[in-house]
């Protein structure tokens, strides 16, 4: 059984590729449980856990086992371990223990990417990320991967972490032109694409600043009752979800608009599986407001895991 380390999946993984083992699993045949988040002890103040999240298709069997340990006091100790463990699906051999941090950065921003390809205007050029933290970089690459960005703007609440992010891009792509914007609004307004991967509570993106043909990705929220963008985006866009199970059980974006009665379930017009398999209408003019709210999916994770492995 292999060893696959977060430097093996950082060295083996490449967008666009990713991004096309994704659509092409998505449109396939699988089987993905629930997910199941365990707290480790049920003293009020505790936050530990550790999740298993199983998923398997025609090739490979897979489980991401994860621990969170916010209130780690020691600094050598990180707030969150993963792993993913890869079986092949004909015999049941185990494969690899691959490093599952990383796929999951390389993953998330894959779905990111995904769903531009899917809903985004063709000729989209700007992209508009908010957030500066790990996934930033991957994201931008992802989106760059699949549609042809001439610009890229991004936003934080620490400028010095956006300078950071726009620093490391410019380094790496090429003919790509990267900028810290300070007003979210004008920012929102200039973007083909706007990508938000924060931990905010409160609406970040809001649907007056946004105009018509722009894609909007939800990333950081996971929680029901928060969000990263406002309602009145929600009511003007074409919604869509990577798993509608997931999107009404921890997607804020979409629930507080159905608690406050302005929408239905039924205004999410499509999941993931759908709209890689050609199930449901995507993009049908330049003029839609497109959003996709992504949660995470455990799919994702044994084909990056697996796209890892068999790079090695």
């Amino acid at each position: 059984m292999k060893i696959i380390s977060a430097e093996d999946v950082h060295a083996a993984l490449r967008y666009p590729d990713l991004v096309d083992a994704l659509q092409e699993a998505y449109a396939g045949s699988f089987n993905m449980p629930p997910r199941q988040v365990f707290l480790l002890d049920d003293k009020d103040d505790n936050h530990d856990a550790f999740a298993l999240l199983p998923s398997w298709n025609d090739s490979l069997i897979g489980v991401k086992s994860f621990t969170y340990f916010p209130d780690n006091p020691r600094p050598q100790y990180e707030s969150l371990y993963s792993k993913i463990l890869l079986f092949d699906r004909a015999h049941g051999e185990p494969l690899a223990l691959v490093d599952g941090t990383s796929v999951t950065f390389w993953r998330t921003a894959g779905i990111s990417g995904l769903a531009s390809r899917l809903l985004a205007r063709e000729d989209s050029k700007t992209l508009l990320l908010l957030g500066t933290g790990n996934l930033a970089t991957y994201i931008i690459r992802a989106q760059v991967s699949v549609r042809p960005i001439e610009r890229v703007l991004v936003w934080g609440r620490t400028p010095a972490n956006a300078q950071h992010v726009v620093e490391t891009m410019s380094a790496e792509l090429t003919g790509v032109a990267c900028s810290v914007v300070e007003d979210l609004q004008a920012a929102c307004g200039e973007a083909d694409i706007v990508v938000s991967a924060t931990g905010s509570h409160e609406p970040l993106v809001h649907g007056d600043w946004i105009t018509p043909g722009t894609h909007t990705d939800f990333i950081g929220n996971h929680h029901a009752t928060k969000r990263e963008c406002d309602t009145a985006l929600v009511v003007k866009s074409k919604v869509y979800a990577d798993s509608r199970v997931n999107c009404f059980k921890e997607a804020g974006e979409v629930l507080v608009p159905i608690s406050e009665g302005v929408i239905t379930k039924e205004h999410v017009v499509g999941e993931l599986t759908e709209m890689c398999a050609g199930t449901v209408k995507l993009r049908e003019s330049d003029d839609e407001i497109t959003l996709f709210k992504s949660i995470g999916m455990a799919l994702s994770d044994l084909v990056g895991a697996g796209c890892a492995f068999r790079a090695s």
